[in-house]
């Protein structure tokens, strides 16, 4: 590890921390609907959307009634998405005259957008036409991620009232993430991406000779390249800020004409993380306690901080094999030393590794390196990362509402540990709250496994595996972890883009989004009906340095160990093999 590398990663969490209470304190405002600066621009168009959807942003919905609507608004946007892939061939905006979609990869597709997981078993240059990567999938990354946003805002009304039955406006707070967070921002992060050279236009793919021909898998002669465009800078910006992380192009921010520069590749890797950490603030402030939201911003950065250093270590000291062949890995002023297989040379290990724990933490699924190429232990950081929920910052609003769970499960058995009942910001923590963070906690795990079982059993799961043995195990793992988690990255070598896999992964990530949304829903919608426990001296501070590691470790005894006889037939064993 170089002193530039060190320097590359220091700089960015500390930009990353600056950003935190401004973005936050401005996010709590969003959410209370108090007044900001883009009130006087963004006022007008709000309340016309008020009308027109004839919305009355006044009224209050409880846990059900919030449910309800957003399980509505995620299936209709589900429907339009698998609509447009279907009838593409016939929509404009099609200077490549893609085909339509098959049924199954449009189903795989739509569910995966409107779940904010944006796992993708296609090419995009090659198989979505510019009107369905923007009007569909773009609009997707902006509800998928208001939708978040809105849940976490009425999730954490439910910790923060008392003796209230409601929770909130679904469709204020989702208008409101939209129009106030999302869309700013994105068009800031766009603007400074064309800047870079990310390419934004509706030209057609065009061709230019090559420097030297070369002969296809058919034995002609190749004399030209077809270079793809199209409207990228757009859709690249939410999705790194929605923690979408779907490409515009097939191999994602590798791509050149996603991700260009080095100052392209720090924008796009801090806002993987950016309003996720912010919202740590956000919540603090909203529940008038902002020591609260300190608290478990440093459970997730010690957390982070600890798997970025395990991968960094492991991709820097490179593949022992090499090494056995006399091969020289280490880092000098000629080479960047270590295992640079499947990564840009432009970005380097530390860049890399940097975004692969980002991307897995974030719940986010955007690569700037294959992570099918990483070193079995790098492999294993991407893997457990999910494993643990995706609370380590995860997915805009999704990942802190896990997180809170987990609180909420750290302070129960706390309270069992010293003989009390568990109290957490003047509610009682009791039987109910406890069975809606069992299931959070349960589902998940449950999902991942059974469908990893089933892969590996059938023919059907089996065909598509093109590595054999341990490494084909642990990328069928991550197929099944990245989809029951929203996070859409993948380790590759394994043909996706099935019936099988698409019927499976679909139904997956529909669990890993609304099975885990609704029960935390009425998580929050139990809590804001308690009546207010004024702390005593019996009650546990939820904010200090003890808290803080006790929470980590139910986070990690609690998320991770639920995988570790799976991960030991995979990237455990592998490594061993390796050395």
């Amino acid at each position: 590890m170089t002193a530039n590398g060190i320097f590359q990663i220091v700089f960015y969490f500390a930009v990353l921390i600056l950003l935190v209470k401004p973005l936050g304190t401005f996010m709590a405002h969003v959410f209370q609907r108090e007044k900001t600066l883009l009130d006087p621009v963004l006022g007008p168009v709000e309340h016309f959307i008020y009308r027109l959807a004839r919305i009355n942003p006044n009224e209050e919905y409880n846990w059900k009634e919030n449910a309800l609507a957003m399980l509505l608004f995620n299936f209709a946007g589900l429907l339009v998405v698998y609509v447009l892939q279907r009838f593409q061939q016939f929509l404009p905006l099609n200077p490549q005259r893609m085909s339509a979609v098959s049924s199954d990869s449009a189903f795989n597709t739509a569910v995966s957008f409107a779940s904010n997981t944006n796992w993708q078993g296609y090419g995009g240059e090659t198989t979505m036409s510019y009107f369905t990567q923007m009007v569909g999938l773009t609009v997707q990354n902006f509800v998928s991620a208001a939708t978040g946003l809105a849940l976490l805002a009425l999730i954490i009304r439910g910790f923060a009232r008392h003796s209230m039955k409601t929770l909130g406006n679904f469709w204020v707070d989702l208008t409101r993430s939209a129009l106030y967070i999302l869309l700013p921002l994105s068009f800031l992060l766009a603007l400074t991406l064309v800047s870079q050279g990310v390419v934004q236009t509706f030209s057609p793919s065009f061709s230019v000779p090559l420097l030297q021909s070369t002969i296809d898998i058919n034995g002609a002669k190749v004399t030209e390249q077809q270079i793809a465009v199209g409207p990228a800078a757009s859709q690249i910006a939410i999705k790194q800020l929605g923690t979408n992380g779907g490409g515009f192009f097939n191999v994602n921010s590798s791509h050149p004409f996603e991700n260009p520069t080095p100052l392209s590749d720090f924008l796009e890797v801090l806002s993987i993380l950016l309003i996720a950490a912010a919202l740590c603030y956000t919540y603090g402030y909203m529940v008038k306690d902002t020591r609260q939201g300190w608290a478990i911003l440093a459970v997730m950065m010690i957390i982070f901080f600890g798997l970025l250093s395990i991968s960094l270590w492991s991709e820097q000291h490179g593949n022992p094999a090499f090494t056995s062949l006399g091969i020289d890995q280490t880092s000098s002023s000629l080479q960047p030393g270590g295992n640079m297989e499947g990564k840009e040379v432009r970005f380097g290990i530390p860049n890399s590794v940097l975004w692969e724990t980002a991307t897995t933490a974030a719940s986010n699924g955007s690569v700037n390196s294959m992570h099918d190429s990483y070193t079995p232990l790098g492999g294993l950081v991407a893997l457990v990362m999910m494993h643990l929920g995706e609370v380590i910052f995860g997915g805009v609003g999704s990942g802190l509402y896990g997180m809170l769970v987990f609180v909420v499960v750290a302070v129960f058995v706390a309270g069992l540990l010293v003989g009390r009942t568990p109290e957490y910001l003047g509610h009682k923590i009791e039987t109910y709250e406890m069975k809606m963070a069992s299931l959070l906690i349960l589902i998940m795990p449950i999902t991942v496994l059974v469908f990893t079982a089933i892969a590996v059993m059938t023919d059907a799961g089996r065909s598509t595996i093109f590595n054999p043995g341990v490494h084909g195990f642990s990328e069928v793992l991550y197929l099944f972890t990245s989809q029951s988690n929203n996070n859409g990255s993948a380790f590759a070598g394994i043909g996706a883009n099935t019936p099988f896999y698409n019927v499976t992964g679909g139904i997956a990530m529909i669990i890993g989004r609304y099975w885990l949304a609704v029960p935390t829903l009425a998580l929050a919608g139990s809590l804001a009906q308690k009546k207010f426990v004024p702390p005593g001296e019996g009650t546990l501070p939820t904010h200090t340095p003890l808290f803080i590691f006790w929470l980590i470790a139910v986070v990690v005894i609690v998320g991770a160990l639920n995988f570790l006889p799976a991960l030991a037939l995979g990237p455990i064993v592998e490594h061993l093999m390796m050395h």
